[in-house]
């Protein structure tokens, strides 16, 4: 095995120069545990930790590795350990905010190529959840594709997946049943040598169920769905990057039931192009789509052409967005100030010193 199956890139070998020189290792994370990490790369599998001076300058929990990161790692050859010094600049990242009211970043996959958002046809199926993946994907930088499975349990998959056709612009959607070897088929396509996948969806939508049947092997255990709400148990309790006999890599997810996305908004604008499109022609560029005259969004809701419950998910999802980026910017202030606190506190001690 290369590095270059494991997806190293142009991207990864220009950032990597300064740590060659100091004999690290490069090495690709494929599963992460509560800071307990295991690392591959042309030679073997490695279980990792990150250093303490790597710990002391990342207060950020978002700067750890996660799974699908590449990091410069020193090797314990004899033991099969490695310390990891650095992580990579990340291609693409997707992440969401932590549950509860924290304002903090939980990165969920790393140099992702394409995003699978799994959804059930079942109790599971809900087209405002799947336009809050949606988000999600485009932040992340990689490529979304959705995949409605359980198709043989829904005699309309052929009208949800034109739903969901109508909603996610410019993406493909396949309706499939992950026991169906000729569906399976059609997610293979996508699979590639050195390129990575991510599955998100919420749990007992049949993450793992796909995943082995590309293996053709039950690799990852799979829990029964409860036919009450169609509500799965949490099969997979932390990530991990598989590789496939093709030499396509893919990524299992733990299932969310929180899911908040991260980042500048640009995701949630993506998915809604449609609407931002429709506020161009308004008549007021600063237009609430309230009650002012001359509004083309109101119009498209008169007419049926806009659905009023993907309008309101997106002022719902924009909000969020809004609100999250305003509590970074708070939460960025205070360390700022926090740091030059010390570094007045450090100054005056020096002062004091000196005098005496």
């Amino acid at each position: 095995m290369q590095l270059s199956d494991l997806g190293w890139c142009h991207h990864f070998e220009q950032h990597f120069h300064e740590y060659r020189e100091n004999n690290y290792s490069a090495m690709r994370i494929i599963r992460e545990n509560r800071e307990k990490y295991i690392a591959l790369n042309d030679i073997g599998e490695f279980s990792c930790e990150v250093t303490g001076k790597f710990r002391f300058e990342n207060n950020d929990k978002s700067r750890f590795p996660t799974v699908g990161d590449w990091v410069a790692a020193s090797v314990i050859a004899d033991e099969k350990k490695a310390m990891i010094h650095a992580v990579l600049p990340r291609n693409t990242i997707v992440s969401r905010k932590v549950a509860g009211l924290t304002t903090e970043e939980q990165p969920v996959a790393a140099n992702i190529d394409i995003i699978f958002i799994i959804t059930g046809l079942d109790l599971n199926y809900n087209l405002r959840r799947i336009e809050r993946y949606l988000s999600i994907a485009w932040e992340s930088g990689a490529t979304p594709v959705v995949i409605l499975n359980k198709a043989d349990l829904c005699i309309e998959s052929e009208l949800r997946k034109n739903e969901v056709e109508s909603i996610a612009l410019g993406v493909d959607v396949l309706a499939i049943s992950a026991n169906n070897p000729e569906d399976i088929i059609q997610v293979s396509k996508y699979l590639q040598p050195g390129k990575t996948i991510a599955f998100l969806g919420s749990s007992g939508v049949g993450k793992s169920t796909i995943i082995n049947s590309l293996l053709g092997s039950d690799k990852l255990k799979v829990n029964a769905v409860s036919e009450l709400g169609s509500r799965g148990r949490h099969t997979t309790t932390f990530r991990e990057l598989i590789i496939l006999p093709n030499g396509g890599m893919v990524i299992d997810t733990p299932g969310m039931r929180e899911i908040q996305g991260w980042g500048n908004g640009e995701g949630v604008e993506s998915v809604f192009s449609d609407i931002n499109d429709l506020a161009q022609k308004c008549h007021f560029r600063d237009c609430n789509h309230n009650n002012e005259p001359k509004c083309a969004i109101l119009e498209a809701l008169n007419n049926g052409s806009l659905d009023p419950k993907r309008f309101e998910n997106y002022q719902k999802l924009k909000k969020e967005s809004e609100y999250l980026a305003a509590r970074q910017t708070m939460k960025s202030n205070a360390i700022e100030k926090a740091r030059w606190k010390d570094i007045s506190k450090y100054a005056k001690e020096l002062k004091k010193n000196k005098t005496i």
